[in-house]
């Protein structure tokens, strides 16, 4: 008796399978042949005949050459750092693509010489916040922070009130950033009171700047007491009249608004912070702004030139596309981040109702979305969602597409605030997939 495996096709045979070279010449002829090899693996294990190799390794194919899948964010968090925080609008997707070629980045086609970098982004940015005398972009806004302390306090003292000093994620201490600087933290206050006094007394020959950090991922309530900027900014401006050192006054506002938002009244924004006497104002670019990942630098001219010329500017700057998508997001339409925080939650009811009457087993339910993204964590955001037995989380999340929602109460709850409504379609379609 023949050895089934022997019938088992060669590889080359297999690569030369139209359809085959085909995904080579769009995915790359490493990653099909992989596949190929895993379809080979499971005809020879007895799961598939020999013959249906080829059709195997077809069905298997990628939709790309990268890792990462597509995902419809139901958790109900708007801005979610595991799912990558603001989803590009089209408008930055588009500029993406246009950018992903050759592009006049750092070339003014005009007079065929070098060009500032970036320039549509930071003019766009500008206009975005007009009280800025400058502004910069780096690669994070922990990079922002990094550059800042590189520039203002090398080898000196960061005054900042104890009750700031955050942790941001994977563990990530803000002291520790800074300090990798060559920096020194100066600690004010106590962790739930904090008084102008505390500032002033610690300012000397050694101090950089004084830090005013938002904690945007917690907040602190009871016997309490902080300093705002504007407090900061008049300690600053009497030192600087009684002939002392000038110290900058740095406003960490980490979330990216750049004006006022009503959802958001106890969330600072650069505008405001530049008004109150912020001298330099650093923000996250993938949060509340709703673009890429990037971090922005706002304040008076001559701050944010030092800063941009510092040599430690080159190591953090951004590429291409990252100014490309940030240009789009900030002349472009709103953002989906800026239109998930301002859907009227009717509008979700009337979606949620609608899609239930689809789905067996669903339930039209109200819920509470959040803002995410260590951002107004106080904040709730009233929503609709559908209510799915608990069971379907798992298929959902490994479907295609992938349906990632929140288990609350024994069920599995898909929040439509954070769904787009032209996605609606394609969420009845995976919840479907788990029924049959």
């Amino acid at each position: 008796m023949t050895d089934p495996r022997r019938r088992v096709p060669r590889t080359d045979a297999l690569l030369a399978d139209p359809r085959l070279a085909e995904a080579s010449r769009v995915l790359g002829r490493t990653l099909v042949k992989t596949v190929v090899g895993q379809a080979q693996q499971r005809a020879r294990a007895g799961e598939i005949e020999p013959e249906r190799v080829a059709d195997d390794a077809v069905a298997s194919l990628p939709t790309s050459a990268a890792t990462l899948r597509p995902v419809i964010n139901a958790t109900g968090v708007v801005v979610h750092t595991n799912l990558g925080r603001a989803p590009l609008s089209k408008a930055a997707v588009d500029a993406v693509v246009t950018a992903s070629g050759a592009t006049d980045v750092e070339f003014d086609l005009e007079t065929g010489r070098r060009a500032r970098r970036g320039r549509g982004a930071l003019a766009a940015l500008a206009r975005a916040v007009p009280t800025a005398g400058g502004v910069h972009v780096v690669n994070n806004n922990a990079a922002a922070l990094l550059l800042t302390a590189m520039t203002l306090a090398p080898g000196q003292e960061i005054v900042v009130s104890r009750g700031e000093l955050i942790e941001i994620g994977d563990g990530f201490r803000l002291p520790e950033l800074m300090e990798s600087t060559g920096s020194r933290i100066r600690e004010v206050g106590t962790t739930n009171r904090t008084h102008l006094r505390d500032y002033a007394d610690a300012l000397g020959p050694d101090t950089g700047f004084i830090l005013k950090v938002h904690p945007s991922n917690y907040s602190v309530s009871g016997f309490t007491s902080t300093v705002g900027v504007p407090e900061l900014a008049e300690l600053v401006r009497g030192e600087r009249s009684d002939g002392k050192k000038v110290v900058p006054l740095v406003a960490d506002i980490g979330s990216g608004l750049l004006t006022p938002h009503p959802l958001l009244p106890e969330e600072p924004d650069a505008t405001t912070m530049l008004r109150d006497g912020a001298d330099v104002v650093t923000a996250s670019g993938d949060k509340l702004l709703g673009g890429p990942q990037a971090g922005l630098l706002f304040g008076s001219a001559e701050l944010i030139e030092r800063l941009r010329r510092h040599p430690a500017a080159r190591a953090l700057r951004v590429d291409k596309l990252t100014l490309a998508a940030l240009e789009a997001t900030l002349v472009g339409p709103p953002p989906p981040v800026m239109q998930a925080l301002d859907a009227d939650v009717s509008d979700l009811r009337i979606r949620a109702q609608k899609l239930a009457a689809q789905l067996p087993g669903a339930e039209a339910v109200d819920c509470t979305a959040a803002v995410g993204g260590g951002g107004a964590p106080d904040v709730a955001l009233p929503s609709a969602a559908i209510s799915l037995p608990e069971s379907y989380a798992a298929p959902l999340r490994t479907g295609t597409p992938s349906v990632v929602g929140r288990l609350e109460g024994g069920r599995c709850l898909l929040d439509l605030r954070t769904v787009a409504p032209d996605d609606d379609g394609l969420l009845a379609q995976a919840v479907l997939a788990c029924t049959s």
